[in-house]
């Protein structure tokens, strides 16, 4: 057995596998998989993630085996791991292996402001961050446009790994994802794709409503889904919409959704606009007088990326006028964006 050169007799097993699968299963079961050793008759395989873990042990443990016969006439027993079992990954691996998180340091908990048209989100996305997985798993986040969907489902990401930074978290939207699919489908990457993407820890998809009649897209996404869930790892979704209502997204994947938690945001409150546009200035370092927040948060109703672009257009007016905040100058700064 010591004899075996173990890279070599895999190598050897993969090609005549690659001959009795499809392309897609060689690709997305057996090609990330690698020899560990071999040891009282039974080889030590290393896989991406438990799920890939107990799809090989019930669907391709005989096939591995006889693959393996074949090749070096090798009878022995199967054991699979991966890197929460046996051998844990190294810090240097983590990182090489990981994609960029993508997150937005500036959106945290201490920034969003909570009010009574997204305290249930709130509540329940600082669940999921502290304790991932076990709680809301999925959570869905819809909303409108502008209301902090983003934001919330972003500070998730960044309170995981400011409590655990080899955590691996990855925030993408929907339409950088199918993107990317499209690159690693057209230059042969696949199977590095979803390695990628079901070896996360926290995955955060963004405005979930671009895979609506992407079927290829939303097959992919549906695999990568299952991957995570089975391996008890945590999925977060935001769209505008909620599930049922998204127009041309699969039932599976609905269902799915509709299994976890749906939070729903509404637009702010005056309360709360003012809110946000006081947490806004003290943010920019910037007095705002309490008659002009009043004033912005007045005219403003719909969305939160409404009333912070008035304010930045204030803060900006002033700066280029030279001039001290006040109500008259907001009123000339805002002249013309009225709804």
């Amino acid at each position: 057995m010591l004899s075996i050169d173990l890279s070599e007799l895999w190598q050897n097993a993969l090609s005549i596998m690659k001959k009795q699968v499809s392309k897609p299963s060689f690709e997305t079961w057996l090609k990330s998989t690698e020899p560990v050793d071999i040891n009282n008759h039974t080889m030590t395989i290393r896989v991406p993630n438990a799920f890939a873990r107990d799809w090989l042990e019930t669907r391709y443990y005989n096939l591995i085996k006889n693959a393996l016969k074949e090749a070096a006439n090798l009878k022995v027993e199967l054991s699979f791991i991966f890197p929460e079992t046996g051998e844990q990954m190294s810090e240097s691996e983590i990182n090489s292996s990981a994609p960029p998180t993508r997150l937005n340091p500036r959106y945290t908990f201490d920034t969003f402001v909570v009010g009574n048209n997204n305290r249930l989100a709130h509540a329940a996305a600082l669940a999921v961050a502290k304790s991932p997985a076990k709680v809301y798993n999925p959570l869905f986040i819809c909303g409108g446009v502008g209301l902090g969907k983003t934001h919330l489902i972003q500070a998730i990401g960044n309170f995981a790994l400011e409590n655990n930074p080899g955590a691996r978290v990855a925030y993408i939207s929907a339409e950088a994802f199918t993107m990317e699919l499209i690159n690693a489908i057209r230059d042969d990457r696949t199977a590095e794709f979803r390695s990628k993407y079901r070896n996360m820890d926290i995955l955060i998809i963004d405005d979930i409503h671009y895979l609506a009649g992407k079927e290829r897209t939303q097959e992919e996404f549906f695999y990568t889904f299952n991957a995570l869930y089975e391996a008890n790892k945590q999925i977060i979704v935001a769209g505008k919409q909620a599930p049922k209502q998204l127009p041309a997204l699969d039932e599976s994947i609905c269902s799915r959704f509709e299994g976890g938690l749906i939070a729903d945001i509404q637009p702010p409150d005056l309360e709360t606009r003012t809110e946000i546009l006081r947490k806004r200035a003290e943010a920019e370092n910037v007095h705002v007088p309490g008659d002009v927040i009043t004033y912005i948060a007045d005219q403003f109703h719909s969305n939160t990326r409404e009333l912070e672009g008035a304010l930045t257009r204030i803060i900006l007016f002033a700066s280029v006028k030279q001039s001290q905040i006040t109500l008259d100058l907001a009123d000339e700064a805002l002249k013309g964006m009225f709804i």
